[in-house]
């Protein structure tokens, strides 16, 4: 055998994977040049051999699951992820024109997409997968409702309270908010299309959405503020900004809910196959870097994770865009799709292998007298 195909497969076998063997996480080789390509590539070549069709698996989220479980993306690292790391120490990936990559790129690929996949709420965030009974819900819409009424609970919304959705996604949640809770509010995104369908969904609602970056809301007041899977594109140098301009934006008595996914150590990048093909300039904070950045400016009410969820999320939302492939239009070409599944199965490894969280953290600025009983 070829000394670099000995070291693949080696590398491989360490984590329980084979090369065309024959259990469903068992990698199938379809081009014999990947073995140089994966040792000079990483991760990157990881997903681009993937999607270029030069190898499969029966079960995708089970190869990369014993991929991460063995700690194999540590011990080979490509040329791409020492780019990136430069790039993320020179640069602040996050801010200016960088801000609103995301959107065009991510969150602006079409509204027909995220509505075959993400069920009948357009929530692209972990659900909650138990009821106010404790009960694990029945469904993914039945999950995605409880997460925004327990978001709803957890701030104690009244009526007549003016509320804030950094990063607001299609509308979803303040729209829940507004018919359930009674509150009036504002959504900020980077997205066009999200903009435009979250007005469309409220219209006759008193709430409105804007294409705005979230540090222009300057000045502003309001009662509660809520973000759910928009500090992911906030950028580690940015943390302290974030918090400072949240802060500024609320009463003493006011609370901020942060919906996040996290990670398990400080980083300042992210994985270069996501940054290249899913979500540009993002970036996973660890409970370090939060708790830092908010220090001084927020007294931490409670810190609640159920990232295990989260694997129950991605696979409901697989189930649905795998159903929908031939009903979708053709721009979504096989190489998209590869490059869509690859996406959910190492989202679904990640998570079920505890290499990153989902976290709600419950901020008030000076401390709830008495403290505060926090739903669950």
């Amino acid at each position: 055998m070829h000394p670099i195909r000995e070291r693949v497969h080696g590398l491989l076998a360490s984590a329980d994977v084979r090369v065309d063997g024959d259990r469903s996480w068992d990698m199938r080789v379809h081009d014999r040049r990947l073995p140089a390509r994966l040792l000079a590539g990483g991760s990157l070549a990881l997903g681009e051999s993937y999607m270029d069709g030069w190898w499969d698996a029966v079960s995708l989220d089970g190869l990369l699951e014993r991929l991460l479980a063995s700690g194999l993306d540590r011990r080979s690292p490509g040329l791409a992820d020492l780019r990136d790391a430069v790039a993320a120490r020179l640069l602040n990936l996050q801010f200016g024109r960088r801000a609103f990559a995301v959107g065009e790129r991510h969150y602006d690929l079409g509204n027909d997409l995220y509505q075959a996949m993400l069920g009948r709420r357009l929530v692209y965030s972990c659900g909650y997968w138990r009821d106010r009974d404790g009960k694990c819900a029945a469904s993914l819409d039945a999950a995605q409702e409880a997460k925004l009424d327990l978001v709803c609970r957890k701030l104690g919304l009244r009526p007549g309270m003016h509320v804030l959705d950094i990063g607001c996604g299609w509308g979803e949640a303040l729209k829940f908010a507004a018919e359930r809770y009674g509150i009036s509010g504002v959504g900020v995104t980077v997205s066009r299309e999200q903009q435009a369908f979250a007005a469309g969904l409220c219209e006759g609602l008193p709430v409105e959405f804007r294409l705005q970056d979230y540090r222009d809301l300057r000045g502003e007041r309001f009662d509660r503020i809520f973000s759910i899977g928009m500090f992911e594109h906030v950028g580690v140098r940015n943390y302290r900004g974030y918090f400072e301009l949240v802060r500024s934006l609320l009463p003493p008595d006011g609370l901020f809910l942060l919906h996040s996914i996290g990670s398990n150590v400080s980083r300042r990048r992210t994985d270069p196959w996501i940054a290249r093909y899913i979500f540009p300039n993002s970036m996973l904070p660890s409970a370090r870097q939060v708790a830092e950045a908010s220090e001084g400016l927020f007294v931490i009410e409670d810190w609640h994770n159920f990232g295990a969820d989260y694997d129950l999320t991605l696979r409901a939302w697989r189930d649905n865009i795998e159903a929908a492939w031939g009903s979708l239009p053709e721009r979504y070409d096989e190489r998209f799709r590869r490059m869509w599944r690859y996406y959910l199965a190492g989202s679904m490894a990640s998570f079920r292998t505890r290499r990153i969280q989902l976290w709600q953290l419950l901020l008030s600025p000076d401390g709830v007298p008495g403290g505060i009983v926090v739903p669950r």
